[in-house]
């Protein structure tokens, strides 16, 4: 057995192991009540799939030495690198645009959608799309959780929020509402601002801001560093598979000679 076909082989293996645990984590999410959740359910399960069949067809390839199932195994693992590389010079496109604008006294910034690209004014703008990412932000808590974070008024002023908190949770700061709490603000004021998300903010837990284009804005921020992350993993993906492609063209140019020896 050549070592091609051996690093081939316990490769697949342990990939298809890695699969199953995949394929058991979507099972996991299809049972919780999260409907944020549920709704990765199906790519999760897709991609363990995917995992699994070009991981056992490797696997299979490699320990009966078939150059059949080899390349069948490379054309899929082709089309997984193809689709990868796809993927993360459009993960990076979509991601080039956007950033925070810093507001005096404050130690976060403030979030503007028109700063993003058109494919997240298009995702987020969507009425049905906003709908179901509302629901979810409203069940995070993010929100209601602030209170409880900073207790004084003089701790929340001083805190470094999150895009989503301070998108969703509180009026832009150009409104000129007086906080009261780190959950509540005086809205007996007039706005100093035209900027409508001051009178889309209101103080109850279910409204705040999460009708606000200043909250899509912190909801594009996160998406957007969320999808820098897995670019950046499908980089080394990336490179990791490639190196596992090499080694399985060895294998099977290894196999193929076998077979034409016999």
């Amino acid at each position: 057995m050549s070592t091609s076909t051996f690093v081939i082989r316990w490769i697949n293996f342990l990939t298809m192991l890695l699969a199953v645990a995949v394929m058991g984590f979507g099972v996991w999410m299809s049972t919780h009540h999260d409907g944020c959740r549920k709704s990765l359910t199906i790519p999760v399960l897709g991609l363990g799939a995917v995992i699994f069949l070009i991981s056992i067809i490797g696997f299979l390839g490699a320990l009966k030495n078939n150059s059949i199932l080899l390349w069948i195994y490379l054309i899929l693992l082709c089309f997984v690198l193809v689709a990868i590389l796809i993927f993360t010079v459009l993960a990076f496109i979509i991601t080039n645009n956007g950033s925070g604008h810093s507001v005096d006294g404050l130690r976060y910034k403030e979030y503007q959608l028109q700063d993003y690209s058109s494919w997240f004014l298009k995702q987020l703008n969507n009425t049905r799309n906003w709908k179901h990412l509302k629901s979810c932000l409203v069940k995070s808590d993010d929100c209601s959780n602030l209170s409880r974070k900073y207790k004084t008024l003089k701790k929340y002023k001083l805190a470094k929020l999150t895009p989503i908190e301070a998108g969703c949770c509180r009026p832009p700061s150009e409104c000129g509402y007086p906080a009261v709490n780190a959950s509540y603000y005086d809205l007996s004021f007039h706005p100093i601002s035209s900027n409508k998300d001051c009178k889309l903010y209101k103080n109850s837990k279910s409204i705040k801001c999460y009708n606000c284009d200043s909250c899509k804005a912190g909801v594009a921020q996160y998406m957007k560093t969320e999808w820098r992350v897995v670019a950046i993993f499908n980089v080394i993906l990336f490179v990791v598979l490639s190196i596992i492609y090499f080694v399985g063209c060895c294998a099977r140019r290894n196999a193929a000679r076998s077979h034409t020896k016999l």
